[in-house]
């Protein structure tokens, strides 16, 4: 691998080459990620729509959602027909301030289980879905603040007919603190109807509980170190 090659492999952002006809020529490590959550057909089509009309390289600038990915702008290039790539932009994420791995022990299922036992009481009208990875071990959280942002979270969907409850361990993420490296969980609670006065507040409720948050049109995603010692 040469040096331009490296400084591809380990960028931070995505990039994907195609072939004329959309097969996948070569992906860094942030686009294999990105693969993981998308069809390779999506980011082709994606390329194609703003590739510029004669050869060279353009960027643009828009707001684009893949899964747990967010990008901000993209820069298509081509310069013959046998070859078109494509690097994505991320959003920076939100950094955590510190570390729970002093907090408390908790299993997170029954956590889950009290807080939608909660949102159960206040709107009986709503369902409630459970997609839970079975395989978490008990893990630090700051109890009490993560059961006060899991509680808001619920209560800006209460209007919704079905509230859906998702469990997964980010495979392949990890967050960097203080020279160590921790897994990510991921929470995605998504609903029909989502009350976005409350957003401001949990985002500041997430910052004390030592998680990230992240929102979209029906769906929050909650993200916080994975730390079972």
């Amino acid at each position: 691998m040469t040096f331009s090659e490296a400084w591809i492999e380990y960028d931070y952002n995505p990039f994907v080459s195609f072939d004329k006809n959309g097969r996948v020529k070569s992906v860094n490590q942030e686009a294999q990620y990105l693969l993981g959550e998308v069809t390779p057909k999506v980011i082709f089509d994606l390329a194609q729509d703003y590739a510029k009309i004669t050869y060279g390289f353009k960027t643009t600038i828009l707001d684009i959602n893949f899964g747990s990915f967010s990008f901000y702008a993209i820069t298509v290039g081509y310069d013959d027909e046998n070859e078109i790539g494509i690097k994505l932009y991320k959003k920076a994420a939100k950094k955590l301030a510190t570390i729970g791995e002093n907090e408390e022990i908790v299993n997170l299922y029954s956590l889950l289980d009290l807080c939608i036992s909660a949102a159960s009481a206040s709107s009986s009208k709503t369902k409630h879905q459970k997609i839970f990875d079975p395989t978490f071990p008990d893990i630090r959280l700051k109890i009490e603040d993560f059961t006060k942002l899991l509680n808001k979270i619920y209560q800006s969907y209460l209007d919704s007919n079905t509230i859906e409850t998702k469990l997964m361990l980010n495979t392949g993420e990890y967050l960097k603190f203080e020279g160590k490296k921790y897994p990510i969980f991921s929470l995605h609670v998504t609903g029909d109807i989502k009350d976005i006065s409350l957003e401001q507040n949990i985002e500041k409720i997430a910052a004390n509980a030592n998680a990230m948050v992240q929102f979209k049109d029906k769906k929050t995603i909650l993200s916080s170190a994975l730390i079972s010692h």
